[in-house]
């Protein structure tokens, strides 16, 4: 018997699958726990149309994430920080100060979660941050640290 799954099964297939399973095995596990329905045309139409919907709102979020990239591109944040008496930070600057400011000066929603930093920044100057926004999208921005 064909199946689509409606959840992920262990050792036979992930959701939204098709997938071809012993009668008993269909009837007593799969379709009560509602793990699975039975693939007839409705159901397998319903499966496209709910797939073509997922890969249109995919695409959209692509291009959002896109379009903010190119937008982080063009912006400078500046991150005011105290100073020791040799010109050091106290402290670092982190990823959730650098989103914190986003916010404040140019009004960039960036989760602090995606912003990539390779080495806590602990000196002034100009640095470029970068962040991941999407699998495939990858934007940069612009940070001045300094001193308060």
């Amino acid at each position: 018997m064909k199946v689509i799954l409606t959840e992920d099964v262990k050792k036979l297939g992930k959701k939204g699958e098709i997938v071809n399973v012993n009668d008993g095995y269909a009837r007593n596990f799969i379709l009560p726990q509602k793990k699975g329905l039975e693939a007839t045309a409705a159901n397998l139409n319903d499966l496209k149309l709910q797939k073509n919907k997922e890969q249109k709102i995919a695409q959209q979020v692509l291009e959002e994430a896109q379009q903010l990239a190119q937008e982080m591109s063009t912006k400078e944040i500046t991150v005011k920080v105290k100073a020791g008496d040799n010109g050091k930070l106290f402290g670092a600057v982190s990823s959730k100060e650098i989103a914190e400011e986003a916010k404040k000066q140019c009004d960039l929603t960036i989760d602090k979660k995606k912003i990539q930093l390779d080495d806590a920044i602990k000196a002034f100057g100009v640095y470029e941050v970068k962040v991941k926004l999407h699998p495939q999208v990858q934007g940069s921005l612009k940070v001045h640290v300094v001193e308060a």
